[in-house]
């Protein structure tokens, strides 16, 4: 393995635990999910993914940093709604965080769904080989 792939799984892998234990507080949780998402977009683009892969993950990416600025900009703002003068409507803005959240998670599940997939298969095959070449060698 070349130091290329090596970084791209460390990022992936380090930028995904980083993702998971930002979800325990989403506020304060942000500061870990932006970076979190950054790494493994990063991750995937060292990785040499096909071109749909990578700007699936930087849009994901794009979305949670839009959703987050957000976020903060409305909380030093004084917040929505209450007493603070500004519509409910102003946490549309923070929409983008979410839905940008749900796209890494989706993404992370149909890669874990695929990696272990393409194991089992590899596996399999290497069996039938391994079969074919016994059969191959025992007769005359």
């Amino acid at each position: 393995m070349n130091s290329r792939m090596l970084w791209s799984r460390i990022l992936k892998v380090v930028g995904g635990i980083a993702m998971l234990l930002g979800t325990l507080d989403p506020l304060e949780g942000s500061l870990l999910i932006l970076p979190g998402s950054g790494m493994v977009a990063l991750g995937i683009y060292l990785g040499g993914k096909d071109r749909r892969t990578v700007l699936y993950w930087t849009g994901a990416f794009i979305l949670i940093a839009v959703g987050v600025g957000a976020m903060f900009a409305l909380s030093a703002v004084g917040g929505i709604g209450g007493r603070s003068g500004h519509s409910m409507w102003w946490g549309v803005l923070i929409l983008p965080y979410p839905v940008g959240w749900l796209m890494a998670l989706a993404g992370g599940v149909a890669g874990l769904v695929r990696r272990f997939k393409g194991r089992g298969r590899r596996r399999t095959l290497e069996a039938g080989r391994t079969t074919l070449r016994s059969k191959r060698s025992a007769s005359p």
